[in-house]
């Protein structure tokens, strides 16, 4: 008796042009939708504006110091911006970031703008501004004795 063997007659399989256009599309569908999912604020920008906020308070205090006179960060919490009185420029902040202003009752405006101040000794008001994206967050800290800042992580 013989055997009969099953010859096939060709091996199934992908070809390296079905595969290129799969993964062609796939790398389009990719550039159109993380873009639409991501949206938020980068670790490096919230950082960078974190150190902009600090640098910004250093500076009030280096004026307070230099004048002789008392000097503000005046933060609008809403419109996410800083100035530094007397100067008109506006600093701006990145869009889809939370902000918080923690500071004297006296330097408070209203519920959406609030200011930290420094004295001519160094010394300041004292506060907190916390930058926060997501889970993410930096706080920016103001002794209220010795006028130090500091970016707490």
């Amino acid at each position: 008796m013989m055997l009969a063997r099953a010859r096939p007659d060709r091996i199934r399989g992908v070809t390296l042009l079905e595969l290129l256009v799969v993964l062609t599309l796939m790398a389009f569908i990719v550039t159109i939708v993380l873009p639409t999912l991501g949206g938020g604020v980068s670790t490096a920008s919230l950082k960078s504006a974190a150190r902009e906020v600090a640098a910004g308070l250093r500076y009030a205090r280096g004026q307070a110091i230099a004048q002789r006179a008392d000097a503000l960060l005046v933060l609008n919490v809403d419109a996410r911006t800083f100035t530094l009185p007397p100067d008109t420029h506006v600093h701006r902040l990145p869009e889809r970031l939370e902000l918080k202003l923690y500071t004297a009752q006296r330097d408070l405006v209203d519920d959406k703008v609030g200011a930290i101040r420094f004295f001519p000794d160094g010394g300041s008001t004292g506060g907190r501004i916390t930058l926060a994206a997501g889970e993410r967050k930096y706080d920016v800290d103001v002794d209220w004795l010795t006028g130090r800042v500091t970016i707490l992580e």
